[in-house]
């Protein structure tokens, strides 16, 4: 599995969105964005962190950079993710792995003594010109996005 560390280029990426768009790599080329990669829409960590990071989507907004949040689940349900609790960052689904599997998120993980796939929870911000600069992983949510936004602030 690869893991993807800062320096290094992010992988290319196009995913279907919630709201019926699309995001796209090529389409961020010259700003800074921000993917943060979450196992599970609308379970309590990841509804905390889609809330943390959209309370200061407008901070992200006014220092340039875009905030998309992915995980694997369909985009119908990341619609109803979205709208239940009036998320204001962008959420891709990366359905078919390929995304989580080329950031090296795809992960063994254990619960309760059982083994399985899923997404770790990690964050990577990627500058402009399309590098990785800053990688956290096995994320603790509190203070994360807050975190993130110090990074991107200093680019």
């Amino acid at each position: 599995m690869t893991h993807i560390t800062e320096g290094q280029p992010a992988p290319a990426f196009d995913m279907a969105a919630a709201d019926g768009g699309r995001v796209a790599s090529a389409a961020l080329s010259g700003k800074p964005y921000v993917l943060y990669f979450y196992p599970k829409a609308d379970t309590p960590g990841c509804t905390t962190e889609g809330q943390d990071f959209s309370a200061l989507a407008d901070d992200f907004a006014a220092a340039g950079a875009t905030v998309i949040g992915v995980s694997r689940d369909p985009v119908k349900k990341l619609d109803r993710f979205k709208a239940k609790y009036d998320l204001k960052v962008d959420l891709a689904s990366d359905e078919p792995g390929d995304v989580t599997e080329a950031f090296g998120v795809w992960v063994e993980k254990s619960l309760y003594g059982r083994t399985y796939m899923g997404v770790e929870r990690a964050t990577y911000l990627i500058d402009g010109e399309g590098r990785v600069r800053r990688v956290w992983r096995k994320v603790k949510v509190k203070g994360h996005a807050a975190e993130v936004l110090d990074a991107v602030r200093s680019l």
